[in-house]
């Protein structure tokens, strides 16, 4: 059974981009949404007041009926960076969020609200800060540790169905251990697809599947910081979706001093971004 779409909002205008894309998602993929709506702060007093939701709601449902797809709301009270991965839980899908416009203080004392929705939900996640239609150019970002497959397969159906052209890219960082891998990668990585590294198996299969499904993809290397380069890639090659794996779950002790790659980047760029954590499955 195919995932369905939870896509959530709490009534702030700069979640709409979000839902304009899990209508398009969903009507491209044959997928139901559920709208999740979170009433936040709402005082006894203020009960019979126009809320935000009302209008973005009112506006969803136009849309969702223009796509002809399949959808169901609901409302929540709450903060929403808890309510949304409590109803994640209750059943395979896709998350569809956005910025829930978060005051700036509020922002640098606990960080975006995507950080914190990535650590708690462990279904995929499409954050849209802003909506890239149509759909032509996908970056497949892979470490070569298998982070990235959930994402990826998710990213190739999309591909498939809109033929965007897929651009698959491997980072090499500065080395800072001395194994033969890691001098391996370094030394070829102008041409990683010719090697017999983790990386180099990766980037081969995920070739052979995009060729197969008659995509067009190619291979891109750089050498430096992770989130610098995985940054200066995206903005050279104005990429339409960024696809990036999460290694939550993976290894718990590895997030005590490994950095959050994918919300470093989410916290940089404004192209929608599809991330899912690492299934040993």
């Amino acid at each position: 059974m195919k995932p369905d779409l939870l896509i959530a909002t709490n009534g702030f205008k700069g979640t709409w981009p979000s839902i304009e894309y899990g209508a398009w998602l969903a009507s491209t993929l044959e997928k139901n949404i559920t709208l999740l709506g979170v009433t936040e702060n709402l005082s006894p007093a203020a009960i019979d007041d126009h809320h935000p939701l009302e209008d973005i709601f009112a506006r969803a449902v136009e849309l969702f009926q223009q796509k002809g797809v399949t959808y169901s709301l609901e409302v929540q009270n709450g903060n929403a960076e808890e309510v949304i991965p409590r109803r994640a839980r209750q059943e395979d899908c896709i998350v569809v969020s956005g910025p829930l416009g978060r005051p700036q203080i509020r922002r640098m004392l606990t960080g975006r609200s995507i950080r914190h929705l990535m650590e708690e939900i462990e279904q995929p996640i499409l954050y849209v800060p802003e909506s890239r239609l149509p759909l032509k150019k996908i970056l497949i970002c892979l470490g070569g540790l298998g982070y990235e497959v959930t994402a990826e397969h998710i990213a190739m159906q999309m591909a498939m169905k809109s033929r965007a052209e897929i651009t698959l890219l491997h980072i090499i960082p500065p080395i800072d251990l001395d194994y033969p891998t890691a001098k391996t990668v370094s030394a070829n990585w102008r041409h990683l697809t010719d090697t017999n590294t983790p990386v180099g198996r990766s980037l081969r299969q995920a070739l052979e599947i995009a060729k197969d499904d008659g995509l067009v993809a190619n291979v891109k290397a750089r050498q430096g910081n992770v989130v610098e380069e995985i940054l200066a890639e995206n903005k050279e090659g104005h990429y339409d979706l960024l696809c990036m794996g999460s290694p939550y779950s993976a290894n718990a002790l590895r997030q005590l001093y490994a950095p959050n790659v994918t919300a470093e980047i989410a916290d940089d760029v404004t192209c929608p971004i599809l991330t899912a954590r690492f299934k040993r499955d």
